[in-house]
C-alpha cells in the first residue's frame, strides 16, 4: 500500500511538474509573440546600409526583430503593391504626399494619437484625411533654392556700380534680375564663366526644373485659391516661372542650346570648381559640392537663397521647405505588429543612439523637437535649411509638387522645356502643355 501510495504522489507530482514546466513555455512563447515585428519596405536604395544597421542596433536593445528590404530605384510602388497584400506584409512604408495617400489610404493607420506626431514641429506637414486623422508623418525635411558662393557674391559688390552691395538687397526678382544679369556682363571680372550652372534638360536629370521650380507657380496659384489640390491648373503663375526660367537660361555658362546634354552632376561640378556663382538645387546637394575633386568653394561661403519669380509679397519668402518622405503604418497588420513599430520609428527619432543615426548617418533635417541644435546636421547647406525656417519673417514655401497628377506630366513637361530652351517650342506651348496634361492626367488619376 505504501509503496503504490509513494508511486501515485510521484505520478502525480511529474504530472504538475510538467503542467507548470508547458504552462512556463506557454507563457514564454506568449510574452515573444506579444512583443510583435516590424517590416519595413524602404523607398531609398542609397540609404539600405544605414537602415540595415539601425534595425540591428534596435533588435539589439529590445529584442524585437526588425526587417529592412528596399526597393531598387523606381520600383517601390510596384514592390509594395505586390507586398501590401502578402502574408508577411510590410508594417512600415513610405507615401510622397496627398497624391501617394489617395493610393494607399485604405492601409494607413491614424498616428494622431502618438507620440511621434507629437513631437513635430510643424503639424501642417503631416498628411491628413477628412476624418481629421494623421496618416502619414514627414520624417525628414528637407530645403532648396538657389545655392550660391558667397565669395563671388562678396567680389561683385565690391565692383563700382554694383546693382547691390550685399545679398540682403536681394529679395526679389526685379533685384536678382538686376544683379545677375550685371554679373554675366562683368563675368571676366569675376572670374567665372557664368552666373548660373548649367539647366540640366537630359531626360531623366531635368527634375529641378519640371518638379522643384514648378512647384513655385503652383504654390502662389493654390495661395491665391485658397486650395490644397486642383485638379485643373490655370499655371496663373507661368509668366513668373518664365521670368527665373530664362534668368537661368540666359545668364549660364552653357548656351541654351546645349542643355539637353547637361546633368545635375554637371551643374554641381561647375559650381565646386568655382566657375558659376550659383545653382538651384536643394540641401542634399551639398555632397555633390564637397566630393567634386579639385573643389575650391570654402563650406562657410555656400549659402542659400529664396527663388524669387516677381510674385506679389515675394520679399518675405523663405526657402521652398518640405518632405516627399512620409511613414505610414499597415493598418491591416495585427495589432501587436502595429504597436511595435510605432515604438520602433520612435526610438529611431527618439534615443540617443537612433538620432545619431538619423542625423550623422542617414543626413537627415529632423522635423522632430526631440533634437537639439547640437545633434541636427553640421554641414553648409543644412544650417542654411534651419536658419530660414527659424526665422520669423520669412515663410517657407510649401513642396506642393507632391500633388503634381503623374510622373508622365513631369517628363512631358521637361521635354517641352528643353525644346524651348532650344528654341523649337514656344512658350504658349509651354503653357498649353502644362494646363491640358494636368487636367486630362488627373481626370485619368480619377478615372481609376
Amino acid at each position: 500500500m505504501r509503496i503504490r501510495k509513494l508511486l501515485s504522489l510521484g505520478l502525480a507530482s511529474t504530472m504538475l511538474a510538467s503542467i507548470a514546466l508547458t504552462g512556463c513555455g506557454d507563457e514564454t512563447s506568449s510574452k515573444e509573440e506579444e512583443k510583435g515585428s516590424v517590416y519595413y519596405l524602404n523607398f531609398k536604395p542609397e540609404a539600405d546600409e544605414a537602415w540595415q544597421a539601425i534595425a540591428k542596433d534596435y533588435t539589439k536593445e529590445t529584442g524585437i526583430e526588425v526587417k529592412v528590404v528596399t526597393a531598387a530605384n523606381n520600383t517601390y510602388e510596384q514592390i509594395l503593391s505586390n507586398e501590401i497584400e502578402a502574408t508577411d506584409a510590410p508594417t512600415l512604408f513610405q507615401i510622397n504626399g496627398p497624391v501617394g495617400y489617395a493610393n494607399w489610404s485604405d492601409y494607413c493607420y491614424d498616428l494622431k494619437d502618438t507620440d511621434l506626431y507629437s513631437w513635430l514641429l510643424d503639424k501642417s506637414l503631416a498628411i491628413e484625411g477628412e476624418d481629421g486623422g494623421v496618416y502619414g508623418i514627414p520624417y525628414v525635411v528637407e530645403g532648396y533654392g538657389i545655392i550660391y558662393n558667397d565669395a563671388i557674391m562678396s567680389k561683385y559688390f565690391a565692383l563700382d556700380d554694383a546693382k547691390a552691395k550685399s545679398m540682403d538687397e536681394v529679395n526679389n526678382f526685379d533685384t536678382l534680375k538686376a544683379v545677375v544679369e550685371d554679373m554675366q556682363a562683368r563675368k571676366a571680372d569675376l572670374g567665372i564663366d557664368g552666373v548660373f550652372g548649367s539647366t540640366s534638360l537630359k531626360k531623366g536629370e531635368d527634375w529641378r526644373w519640371q518638379t522643384h521650380l514648378a512647384n513655385l507657380p503652383v504654390y502662389y496659384e493654390y495661395k491665391e485659391k485658397n486650395v490644397s489640390i486642383l485638379k485643373e491648373l490655370d499655371f496663373s503663375f507661368g509668366d513668373n516661372y518664365k521670368n527665373i526660367f530664362d534668368l537661368y537660361i540666359n545668364n549660364s555658362c552653357t548656351e541654351p542650346t546645349l542643355l539637353g546634354s547637361k546633368t545635375v552632376n554637371d551643374s554641381m561640378s561647375e559650381f565646386a570648381l568655382g566657375q558659376v556663382a550659383m545653382i538651384q538645387n536643394g540641401n542634399w546637394g551639398w555632397g555633390g559640392i564637397s566630393e567634386v575633386e579639385g573643389n575650391v568653394v570654402k563650406e562657410e561661403d555656400v549659402k542659400f537663397l529664396p527663388i524669387y519669380t516677381g510674385a506679389a509679397g515675394e520679399e518675405n519668402q523663405g526657402l521652398c521647405t518640405g518632405t516627399e518622405n512620409f511613414f505610414c503604418i499597415n493598418k491591416e497588420a495585427d495589432q501587436k505588429d502595429i504597436d511595435a513599430t510605432i515604438d520602433f520609428v520612435e526610438w529611431v527619432f527618439s534615443s540617443a543612439k537612433g538620432k545619431d543615426a538619423v542625423t550623422n548617418t542617414l543626413g537627415f533635417i529632423s522635423p522632430f523637437n526631440t533634437f537639439s541644435d547640437a545633434e541636427s546636421p553640421q554641414d553648409p547647406l543644412a544650417k542654411e535649411v534651419l536658419r530660414y525656417m527659424a526665422d520669423s519673417t520669412k515663410t517657407s514655401v510649401s513642396w506642393n509638387f507632391t500633388t503634381f497628377p503623374s510622373q508622365k506630366f513631369k517628363d512631358d513637361f521637361g521635354a517641352v522645356l528643353l525644346g524651348y530652351a532650344a528654341g523649337t517650342s514656344t512658350w504658349d506651348d509651354v503653357k498649353t502643355l502644362v494646363v491640358d496634361e494636368w487636367a486630362s492626367e488627373w481626370a485619368a488619376n480619377d478615372a481609376n
